[in-house]
């Protein structure tokens, strides 16, 4: 769903709904929600934030059973260049699964010949209505990297059990990146 599409939605299940930031990215809405009954008998409202936002992906790309493109990202916000799978936020008009192959090409420089979807998740439902697309990309051929102007991305080969690891050292610290691995790892992976 795109952004305007979640507004819509909000402003349908809580027509107490109201911008109060419009921003590049995400939107934020401020909504009424009922509280607890009162000693008086009066239901209280309590106010809640809502970081409105289009849906995004997040890739495995395999080159082989053993082996994972992982990227180096730069991070601003969090000031670290952090350990994660390519991912991206879906333009609109554009399918979760034409977003998965045009951030895998641009993040990693591989192109995959066959791309499965494994997950839908939440990412942070409590503040947020982005919802996650995962997938597996296979049969990756190299076609260069296609970075926007302010990406700072390195993508690197990592063996799969070495992923595993360092989700257990806290070296891999993206959630994304992280439910991502250990749900191929649970229900797909030869190697699991």
């Amino acid at each position: 769903m795109n952004s305007l599409e979640m507004t819509a939605e909000l402003q349908k299940r809580n027509n107490k709904s109201k911008c109060v930031y419009d921003g590049i990215r995400f939107d934020v809405h401020q909504v009424e929600l009922p509280g607890a009954i009162g000693t008086d008998h009066v239901p209280s409202t309590v106010k809640r934030d809502v970081c409105i936002t289009s849906d995004a992906v997040v890739i495995l790309p395999l080159l082989s059973v053993d082996s994972v493109v992982l990227i180096r990202n730069e991070r601003f916000a969090v000031g670290e260049t952090l350990w994660e799978l390519p991912a991206g936020t879906t333009e609109p008009g554009e399918s979760p699964l034409q977003t998965a192959r045009r951030e895998l090409i641009e993040e990693t420089g591989y192109q995959a010949e066959h791309m499965g979807h494994l997950i839908d998740f939440f990412t942070s439902p409590g503040i947020c209505t982005e919802t996650m697309h995962a997938f597996v990309a296979r049969d990756l051929s190299h076609v260069g990297q296609d970075l926007d102007e302010n990406e700072r991305i390195t993508p690197q080969v990592v063996d799969f059990k070495q992923t595993m690891k360092m989700v257990a050292d806290n070296t891999i610290r993206d959630a994304k990146t992280i439910a991502t691995l250990l749900y191929y790892a649970a229900n797909w992976s030869p190697n699991s």
